[in-house]
């Protein structure tokens, strides 16, 4: 009955994943990837990610998949080799390209939350990041922060506050949390910020334009 209601609930039916291809080197990332699968189950959210079975992708895909949610891996064909990503349980989504492989996440997703990663990750998070404070769209953004992961990363943020490049109200676009139930519970909770003098722009019109400029390129 519990479970009913929680789902019932939910602002979110499916949230986006950004998160390492590798493991890490700390037991608690690994811990962190499996915790957030199982509370999404948990929530009766279903998860969106960037396809693959290695690493944290592969952990907290497994353990949405193992506990009987739905999971939709968007992946480049060029990445699809087993050799380069692993295998991808639940739904697989082929794209052509990177670009299109973030848009499709982003348009399956209510809500996105990354986990610890490398480059990759950071680029896909601070790319939504960018796309609410551009008011492109107002799904919650979460960030996990294991361990003080990203101590740095948010320190960064404060200075760039501090130094006039960041608005002191943007740097509540996106809010943090050390696991995965206090996160969630946060986006849950999650009050859109959005600047009035930026016109607000709809996820379909920025697609729009996007394939008509690359078909565009094409014709040349």
């Amino acid at each position: 009955m519990e479970e009913k209601t929680m789902a019932k609930n939910s602002k979110f039916k499916r949230v986006c994943v950004f998160c390492g291809s590798s493991s890490g080197k700390r037991k608690s990332y690994q811990e962190a990837a499996i915790q957030l699968g199982q509370e999404l189950v948990a929530r009766k959210m279903d998860l969106v990610y960037g396809g693959g079975g290695l690493g944290l992708m592969g952990l907290v895909s497994e353990a949405v998949h193992n506990g009987g949610g739905h999971v939709l891996g968007v992946i480049p064909t060029t990445l699809m080799g087993k050799e380069l990503t692993g295998e991808t349980v639940g739904e697989v989504k082929a794209v052509t390209s990177m670009h299109q492989r973030k848009a499709e996440m982003a348009r399956h997703s209510d809500a996105f939350i990354a986990l610890p990663g490398g480059y990759g990750t950071l680029e896909e998070l601070l790319e939504v990041i960018a796309w609410a404070q551009l008011g492109i769209h107002s799904k919650p953004v979460g960030l996990l922060n294991v361990d003080g992961y990203y101590n740095f990363l948010l320190a960064f943020i404060d200075k760039a506050v501090d130094d006039g490049f960041i608005q002191p109200f943007q740097r509540h676009i996106f809010v943090s949390a050390p696991n995965a139930k206090d996160l969630v519970q946060k986006l849950e909770e999650y009050e859109p910020v959005q600047d009035e003098v930026v016109a607000k722009l709809s996820w379909e019109k920025e697609q729009v334009e996007y394939h008509a400029s690359h078909q565009a390129e094409l014709v040349r």
